[in-house]
């Protein structure tokens, strides 16, 4: 391990608001020069630092003309090459969520075969499900930044600030410890944007989306030489948007702020990131349900949107993450997080509005949710980590060795005041006069949450590397609160903790194969036993979800391919003969997958993103009559996206690309008596590089849906089931001055 690290640094820190500070940091950064280049001496030269992107690249170790990198954060076994990792992991880049023009992180992570988004875009927050499971569904965010939990904004990422997205597939307890919201399918990472250590950067892009949003965004980065060759580096991104959207009488705001700051000496590292987020929109579109005996009846035209014109969402998110890293020596050094996050929501808009027919009507009843709300919300987070890696020889062994505690705390409250009764229709809306709901006049504390632990783990390294062995445990402690309004003391209250193991092997029988294999399980937070149930009170331990996996990773002709056969089971409570009975751990989910990724670029010209996955996600024990053996609600069979892009040989800066997205069918409930059919959707677009008045520009055109398929997107594990997004057509120029 080097004294001297490269300046950019590794997974694990955020971003924090205060619009003050982000202007003056703005200013400084306009009013900088850029960094001098250094020479082979280490002694300064005149000249400046002008680097071109793919260079960039390939410092950084991308692959396919940019769109991936060979290398992917692990949590707590650190940063580790593709072929070094003993799981399914992929990445997506700045190159490649700047060509598909992806707004939010769900935008990108739907390119991910096993990755599903299972929200409407035109929604308030991004949930997911990663090989059959749900991420991401309620009020406390599953999705880590730089390695975190609890920093990133709360309900939906905008990419302003992201540089890479990251996914591993599968739980990972032992790698970042358990997720707020307990999911076991995989971690989501978005890496925040750090200073850029190849040249400045001031590029203004402007982006145009139908029915009528303009956005302006600006990406400006900035690397300072001071004394003692330390460096200082600062990233800004900032974002104004506005305008209506594809859903009918419905509009978004969005204003994005952002600072990285980076400093560097020869054992000491230092980043620092805030964030400050605020998104509005008017009539945000809302996920259905159905009532018993319905059969779900066709998607409506994608355009339509039964929420009333006046309804709003309206979030504000703040975050802060500081990283430091200190080499104590050469082969040893120290590493911490300290940040959090906050989140404040204002709503008013329909709660869940349920189809009550065969015809798409919606009305209310005394067992569903299709009533108006003026709803409030406040979110606070913060996490606290440090470690220690180490890299050390025992005889001809390496091993990379990793300890780390953490210390992670969540306060959420929230409020709602009903109001009228919602009658619509799903193909023909039915709109009303504005109606005054009275905001809450208090916003209630509803849960506390506290998740502390220690973990460890060794990679053994036999043969140069071409044996490695992982192995680690975490100890988690899991401590809760629940409250009712109006009530200090808790409702009840949970204090258990268990210990997760994870064994990984990597095999590397010749240069460019790697033959892998993982045993690791996932922790959810046990629940506690109803007021109707005879066990009453009686806090049941944390839930352990275990998977098996193997696979095979192969680095050839200009791509990186992985296929991987998997198994998860993850165990919940029930009441074992209904209300009056005892609740235990009584039901089971078993999925059972093969995923197979490619990644690449095969020829000079053409570059390829792809995957599928062949699911049997099982219900294999339930209290539900008729739900045993049954297919898990929100699974599909069959999933697969397939990517291309390609350089036309006549005209070299012209780039056509297309993107194919298929998902079978869905189960709405547990018996399966309720479905979405299967839907896919085709994506043309078109990028066209050139100079204007020798700055280079950038011009971008895709039309997303591009047959316009009216369909129903997902479901979640709530069986509410979100719309598709019907055609949309997207236009951006970027400019680097």
């Amino acid at each position: 391990m080097n004294a001297r690290k490269n300046f950019t640094p590794p997974i694990g820190k955020t971003r924090f608001p205060i619009p003050s500070a982000l202007a003056i940091a703005v200013t400084a950064v306009l009013s900088g020069i850029a960094i001098p280049a250094q020479s082979a001496t280490g002694e300064r030269d005149d000249s400046t630092i002008v680097v071109e992107a793919k260079d960039a690249d390939a410092v950084q170790g991308l692959v396919a003309g940019g769109m991936s990198a060979r290398s992917s954060s692990t949590g707590l076994l650190g940063k580790k090459d593709v072929m070094d990792t003993p799981f399914n992991v992929s990445n997506m880049t700045s190159s490649f969520i700047e060509n598909k023009q992806a707004q939010t992180l769900g935008q990108v992570v739907a390119h991910d075969a096993s990755v599903r988004v299972s929200s409407s875009q035109g929604g308030l927050l991004d949930s997911y499900y990663i090989r059959g499971f749900p991420l991401n569904e309620g009020n406390l965010s599953d999705i880590a930044m730089n390695g975190v939990y609890g920093v990133a904004p709360n309900y939906q990422l905008m990419t302003d600030y992201i540089e890479r997205v990251e996914v591993l597939k599968g739980p990972s307890a032992l790698l970042y410890g358990l997720s707020p919201n307990s999911s076991v399918g995989g971690v989501i990472n978005a890496v925040t944007k750090r200073p850029t250590t190849v040249g400045n950067l001031t590029r203004l892009t402007t982006s145009w989306q139908s029915d009528s949003q303009l956005t302006q965004h600006a990406d400006i980065s900035r690397v300072y030489a001071l004394e003692n060759n330390n460096l200082l580096g600062v990233r800004f991104n900032g974002n104004y948007g506005y305008g209506d959207t594809v859903w009918d009488g419905s509009d978004k705001r969005t204003q994005v702020g952002s600072l990285g700051l980076d400093f560097s000496s020869e054992r000491f590292r230092a980043t620092l990131d805030l964030i400050t987020q605020h998104l509005k929109t008017r009539a945000p579109s809302r996920p259905y349900s159905f009532a018993a005996g319905v059969t779900v009846p066709d998607a409506p035209d994608g355009n339509t949107n039964i929420s009333q014109p006046w309804g709003f969402w309206h979030s504000k998110d703040q975050s802060v993450l500081l990283h430091t890293e200190y080499d104590l020596a050469d082969n040893v050094t120290w590493f911490s997080d300290l940040g959090g996050s906050g989140a404040h929501v204002s709503r008013l808009s329909e709660q869940v509005p349920q189809v009550t027919n065969n015809n798409g009507d919606v009305s209310r009843t005394s067992s569903n949710a299709s009533y108006l709300v003026n709803y409030r919300a406040a979110v606070s987070r913060y996490n606290l980590a440090t470690g220690i890696r180490a890299d050390v020889e025992t005889g001809s062994v390496t091993h990379k060795l990793s300890a780390q505690t953490s210390y992670y705390r969540d306060r959420h409250a929230t409020t709602s005041v009903i109001g009228p009764d919602l009658n619509t229709n799903i193909y023909n809306p039915v709109y009303m006069s504005p109606v005054d709901i009275p905001a809450p006049a208090t916003i209630s504390k509803r849960s506390s949450t506290a998740l502390s632990g220690i973990a460890l783990a060794d990679t053994l390294g036999f043969w140069n590397d071409a044996l490695q062995v992982t192995g680690g445990l975490r100890y988690q402690q899991i401590k809760s609160d629940n409250f009712v309004p109006g009530n200090s003391a808790p409702s009840s209250s949970y204090d258990k903790n268990a210990i997760t193991p994870m064994v990984g092997v990597v095999v590397k029988p010749w240069q460019h194969v790697s033959l892998y294999a993982n045993y690791i399980e996932g922790l959810s937070k046990g629940d506690i036993a109803p007021a109707n149930a005879s066990n009453a009170g009686q806090v049941l331990s944390p839930y352990k979800s275990k998977q098996y996996e193997a696979g095979v990773k192969v680095d050839a002709l200009g791509t990186i391919s992985t296929l991987s056969v998997f198994q998860i089971t993850k165990p919940s409570g029930a009441l074992v003969n209904g209300p009056g009975s005892e609740f235990v751990t009584a039901n089971e989910q078993r999925n059972r997958g093969i995923e197979l990724d490619v990644v690449g670029s095969p020829l000079e010209d053409l570059r390829l993103t792809g995957g599928v996955m062949l699911l049997d996600a099982e219900l294999t024990k339930s209290v539900t009559p008729g739900a045993q053996g049954k297919r898990a609600p929100g699974t599909s069979r069959f999933q697969a996206n397939a990517g291309v892009e390609y350089d036309l040989p006549f005209l070299r800066d012209l780039t056509l690309n297309a993107n194919v997205v298929h998902n079978g069918k869905q189960n709405v409930n547990t018996i399966n008596t309720q479905s979405i059919p299967s839907w896919t959707t085709v994506d043309f677009g078109a990028r066209y590089k050139t100079r204007i008045y020798n700055a280079p520009t950038t011009f971008r055109a895709d039309v997303l849906n591009a047959f316009d398929r009216n369909y129903w997107s997902g479901v979640t594990s709530f069986s509410t089931v979100s719309q598709g997004t019907p055609r949309t057509l997207m236009l951006s120029v970027a400019v680097d001055f």
